[in-house]
C-alpha cells in the first residue's frame, strides 16, 4: 500500500511538471525574432550611442533610463544572433557638469571613470559580462562628450573592449567598419561640427595644449540651466553685438557665432547668472581657470567696434576651419558659416554622410551611421555611381530633460533608441537596417530600410 501511494505521488508530480511546462509561455529573445531574418546565426550588429552616463546621478543626463539600459544589454548578452554591439560615442560624460562643479573634484580622470562606473554599476556590470563572455564583440567609438578620455581610462570602465580610434594624438575621434563590412562606416559625427570637433591651438594664451572646443562650455552652461532652473523671463539677457564690417569674412563668421549663442542662451539653456561672474570651473583637458560666460560670448571691442572674444577668438577664418577639419581627419572641406549654423541646424551634420562618404569619389561606403545629434532617423541617398546608400542616426538614451522637477513625464516612452543591421535571410549582401525604440521594455520598430551591397 505504501509503495502504491509513493507511485501515485510520483506520477502526480510528473504530470504537474509537464502541465506547467505546457502552460508556461515560451519567451524568445527579441533580437532573435527579427522579421526577414533566418535568426539562425550570429549576424546582427546593434548600434547605440549617446548614453551620457554621468559621474553624479543628481545631475546626470541619464538616470530614469538606467534600468531599461541594463535590461537591453542583458538581452544582447543572452541573444543567440547578435554578433556585434557598437557604442558610437558619448558614453561616459565629463562635459555635462554644472558650471560651479569641479569636474574631477581634485582627482584624476581615472578616478572620475571609476566613480562613473560605480554610479552606473548595473549598466557596466552587463557590458563587462558581454565583453568577458566574448560571444558578442563590443566596440567603443569616442564622441565629443568623452573625447578627452584616454584609451587606458576607457579600459578601466570596460576591460578588453575594442576601441575604434583614429590613432596618434587624435584619440577623441574614430570610425569603425564592422567585421566583414567595409561598406559600413560608424562614427559619432562630431568631427564635422564647428562647436564639437577637436580644436587644437584654440586658446594657447589661456590654456596651452587645450583642445576642447566651444561645445564643452555650451554643455557646462546647459547643465547649470537644468540643475539650477530659471524662467525665460528671469534669465539674463545676451548683450547686443553689432556687425560693423559685413565685408570682413572673419567678422561675419564671428557674428554668425554670436547669433547662435544669443539664440541658445535666450531660448534653450537660459540661466540667471551674472555673465561677468567667474562660475565655470574647468580643471579638465588642460583648462585650469574659472571662466565667466562673457569669456565665451562675442562682444564689440571698445577700441574699434570689431567683434572679439576671450576664448576661441582665432577660430573664425576659413583657413583655420580647413586646418582644424584636416586635423580631425575630415576628407571634404566645408564652409565655415555652414558649419557654425549647422551646429544647431543639424541637417548639415546629417548630410555630412553624403558629403564625406556617398559623394566622395575615394569612398566605397554605402551605409553611414552617426550619433551626436540625438535625432534618430533613416535617410536614403544615392552615391556618385547612382547606387542606393543609407544614412542612419542612432539617437540617444538620455532622459527627457525638464526644468520642472515635479512634472509628470513618462520616461519609459521617451528616447532609448537603437539600430539593428542584419542580413536579410542570411544574405550578407542584402541588409535590413532598422531603427527601434526600447519602449516599455519592448523593441518597437520606428522605420526601416533595405539595401543591397
Amino acid at each position: 500500500m505504501k509503495k502504491t501511494s509513493v507511485l501515485f505521488l510520483f506520477i502526480a508530480l510528473c504530470l504537474c511538471i509537464i502541465s506547467c511546462i505546457k502552460c508556461e509561455p515560451s519567451t524568445l529573445n527579441p533580437f532573435d525574432t527579427l522579421q526577414d531574418s533566418k535568426n539562425d546565426s550570429r549576424d546582427k550588429i546593434v548600434v547605440i550611442s549617446d548614453l551620457h552616463l554621468g559621474n553624479d546621478l543628481s545631475y546626470s543626463e541619464t538616470v530614469a533610463h538606467l534600468k531599461r539600459l541594463e535590461e537591453f544589454l542583458a538581452e544582447i548578452r543572452t541573444s543567440k544572433t547578435v554578433k556585434e554591439l557598437v557604442i558610437a560615442g558619448d558614453m561616459i560624460d565629463d562635459w555635462y557638469i554644472p558650471t560651479r562643479t569641479d569636474t574631477y573634484g581634485g582627482g584624476t580622470q581615472a578616478d572620475f571613470v571609476r566613480k562613473t562606473v560605480n554610479s552606473n554599476k548595473g549598466v557596466f556590470d552587463e557590458l563587462n559580462k558581454i565583453i568577458k563572455e566574448k560571444r558578442v564583440k563590443v566596440t567603443y567609438i569616442p564622441g565629443n562628450h568623452d573625447m578627452g578620455f584616454t584609451a587606458e581610462n576607457i579600459n578601466i570602465a570596460m576591460p578588453g573592449v575594442n576601441q575604434a580610434r583614429d590613432g596618434g594624438d587624435k584619440f577623441g575621434i574614430g570610425t569603425y567598419n564592422p567585421d566583414g563590412y567595409p561598406e559600413i562606416a560608424i562614427e559619432h559625427g562630431h568631427r564635422y561640427d564647428f562647436f564639437c570637433s577637436i580644436a587644437p591651438g584654440a586658446n594657447e594664451s589661456e590654456a596651452p595644449g587645450a583642445t576642447l572646443p566651444p561645445g564643452y562650455f555650451f554643455a557646462r552652461i546647459a547643465a547649470n540651466s537644468f540643475v539650477n532652473p530659471t524662467s525665460k523671463e528671469a534669465a539674463t539677457k545676451v548683450p547686443e553685438v553689432i556687425l560693423n564690417n559685413e565685408g570682413d569674412p572673419e567678422q561675419y563668421s564671428k557674428h554668425q557665432y554670436y547669433k547662435l549663442w544669443k539664440f541658445v542662451m535666450e531660448e534653450v539653456i537660459y540661466v540667471s547668472d551674472n555673465f561677468s561672474e567667474p562660475i565655470i570651473k574647468t580643471n579638465v583637458g588642460n583648462f585650469t581657470k574659472t571662466y565667466s560666460i562673457n569669456d565665451i560670448m562675442p562682444r564689440n571691442s571698445d577700441t574699434d567696434g570689431s567683434i572679439q572674444m576671450n576664448l576661441y577668438n582665432g577660430l573664425f577664418t576659413q583657413a583655420n576651419w580647413d586646418a582644424r577639419s584636416q586635423y580631425n581627419n575630415v576628407d571634404i572641406m566645408t564652409d565655415i558659416n555652414d558649419a557654425i549654423s549647422g551646429s544647431l541646424n543639424t541637417e548639415f551634420l546629417d548630410n555630412q554622410s553624403k558629403v564625406q562618404y556617398f559623394h566622395n569619389s575615394d569612398s566605397k561606403v554605402r551605409v553611414v551611421i552617426f550619433g551626436h545629434t540625438h535625432k534618430p532617423m533613416i535617410k536614403p541617398f544615392k552615391n556618385l555611381e547612382g547606387k542606393d546608400c543609407i544614412y542612419a542616426n542612432s539617437g540617444t538614451w538620455e532622459d527627457l530633460k525638464t526644468r520642472n522637477k515635479s512634472a509628470a513625464i513618462d520616461q519609459d516612452a521617451e528616447k532609448m533608441n537603437f539600430l539593428i543591421v542584419a542580413p536579410v535571410n542570411s544574405d550578407k549582401k542584402k541588409l535590413h537596417i532598422g531603427l527601434y525604440q526600447y519602449k516599455y521594455g519592448k523593441h518597437v520598430l520606428g522605420e526601416s530600410s533595405e539595401i543591397s551591397l
